[in-house]
């Protein structure tokens, strides 16, 4: 009893620390102006990245390592989500976005340093594949990270008609939250080709042998700047000075040479342009008061088809994974103890791995295990079976618990009256544990609505993976608050529902 109460007090004390951790960052932030907080995406290298020691490294954090240095600033590595950087930056979460973020495109939403990396889109199939220029991508799938400079390539506002054309060529253009996900779906044959930054394609392509190819022509070209919030020109002065000093000595050439990043590099010509009359102020007074206005009613509308993707996961994964939970209950209960062991096997794993992860396997398995390669339709398939598969397992044993709970005397008094196995199940034990597990069912249920967004870990836009995007394009926070009514309403109709069933399951009143 005691190894169990320290054992309790010690996950709260980890759920204490977890949750004040964060908080006194964010109060030594406001007490400590000398801290210097760099927002990147942990997935982008060679510009940042976790190497194999568990450290973020990459060129832009050595880059901010060295100003850091220069000014007695104690440098936070932060990795955020990319998708939500601008609300991480406008929270004051962060101090800049500092990670290969291009500025094209998005002159008027930050304050941004001088680039000081000439960059360009380009394409990376696989050395076998056949496509050899880019107007053979027609018929193709390309997939591109969320939010990219890539796929602002093919559909923002400012791309040429050239590649709004080639993009209406393709088959279809999806898109991933990272350029792993992006490299799994070329490698098994879910997608013909992948959209990114050279800097990228070039380390992950030396890094991943000879089984991929970079098309020579270009998609399109950019600049990479320090994105600062709106207005920040103080402390973007301040790391631009240094970053002079920096380009002076040979300093940032070196850090550059480093990371084989030599050839893209700008900073001197861009200095000399700032020092030439380039002044960005004027573009960010525009921004301040011309800022695209969000269309709620736009929003709404696009976060409804959305509405139709979740609704699908939600409704087949219920289908096939309540009865299939039944039968897994039956096992667990059978009288035969490989069978037993068996579902409890699979319960123990399908509860006990991030369902993520088991879609990940679902998605990918079949290629990777077997060599099968999977049509692009198989996507959806593999988000419900993923989702079925584990939901299974939380309802076979809410079913066991059910089942248990029906007193014994029930059964030895139904075979006195001569009733089957099957009988007595039917008519007797079933209609009682299905009034029984309601509660815990209802709560699966309401769960599964929300789960539904892990879709996007293969690909499957749904409901709040779109408002995601939608909050990127419109640097708003408003299409998040949208989609939390939608999910609102959607668990409030479900509860209403479930509790339905609850009440005339209680014929005995």
């Amino acid at each position: 009893m005691k190894q169990r109460k320290k054992i309790a007090w010690l996950m709260v004390l980890t759920v204490l620390l977890t949750g004040i951790m964060p908080l006194a960052a964010h109060a030594e932030k406001e007490n400590d102006e000398n801290i210097f907080i760099v927002g990147f995406d942990a997935e982008f290298p060679p510009y940042g990245y976790k190497d194999d020691s568990g450290e973020y490294v990459g060129f832009d954090l050595d880059l901010a390592a060295e100003i850091c240095k220069r000014r007695s600033w104690t440098l936070v590595k932060q990795p955020i989500d990319w998708d939500s950087k601008d609300m991480e930056l406008n929270s004051g979460s962060i101090d800049c976005i500092w990670n290969g973020f291009t500025m094209n495109g998005r002159e008027e939403a930050y304050t941004w340093s001088v680039p000081y990396i000439d960059n360009s889109q380009v394409v990376i199939v696989k050395s076998d594949s056949g496509i050899g220029k880019l107007s053979d991508l027609s018929g193709k799938t390309v997939v591109v990270q969320a939010d990219s400079s890539a796929l602002a390539a093919f559909t923002g506002e400012e791309a040429t008609e050239e590649n709004k054309a080639l993009c209406e060529s393709f088959k279809e253009l999806q898109q991933v939250s990272d350029y792993n996900s992006a490299f799994m779906n070329l490698e098994s044959g879910m997608v013909d080709a992948i959209c990114m930054d050279i800097g990228v394609a070039n380390y992950q392509v030396e890094s991943r042998g000879t089984g991929f190819s970079i098309l020579e022509e270009r998609v399109s070209s950019e600049a990479y700047g320090i994105g600062f919030k709106l207005g920040n020109e103080t402390l973007r002065d301040q790391v631009e000075e240094t970053l002079q000093e920096m380009e002076a000595d040979g300093t940032f050439a070196e850090i550059a040479d480093k990371w084989g990043l030599t050839d893209c590099i700008c900073l001197k010509e861009s200095l000399e342009e700032n020092e030439n009359g380039y002044d960005d102020t004027d573009s960010a007074e525009i921004t301040e008061s011309g800022k695209n206005r969000l269309d709620v009613m736009s929003v709404i509308s696009q976060l409804g088809k959305g509405m139709l993707a979740t609704l699908a996961i939600f409704v087949f994964t219920l289908v096939f994974s309540m009865p299939l939970g039944l039968l897994i209950t039956f096992i667990r209960m059978s009288k035969w103890k490989p069978l037993q062991w068996l579902a409890k096997i699979y319960i123990s794993i399908m509860r006990g791995t991030p369902l993520m992860l088991q879609l990940l396997v679902v998605f990918f398995g079949p290629y990777y295990l077997f060599g099968v390669n999977l049509s692009n339709s198989y996507r959806f398939y593999a988000v419900i079976i993923g989702f079925s598969l584990n939901y299974a397992a939380y309802f076979a044993e809410i079913y066991r618990s059910g089942i248990q709970s029906i007193p014994q005397g029930q059964r030895e008094a139904a075979t006195v009256l001569g009733y089957s196995r099957v009988q007595t199940f039917g008519k007797i034990i079933f209609p009682q544990m299905v009034k029984r597990v309601m509660p815990p069912v209802t709560n699966e249920i309401i769960t599964l609505v929300k789960d539904t967004s892990l879709a996007f870990a293969l690909a499957y836009t749904e409901m709040f993976t779109l408002a995601k995007q939608i909050a990127a394009a419109n640097t708003s926070i408003i299409p998040l608050f949208i989609a939390g009514v939608f999910y609102y309403i959607f668990n409030f109709l479900v509860a209403f529902i479930m509790e339905w069933i609850e009440k005339k399951l209680d014929y005995y009143r």
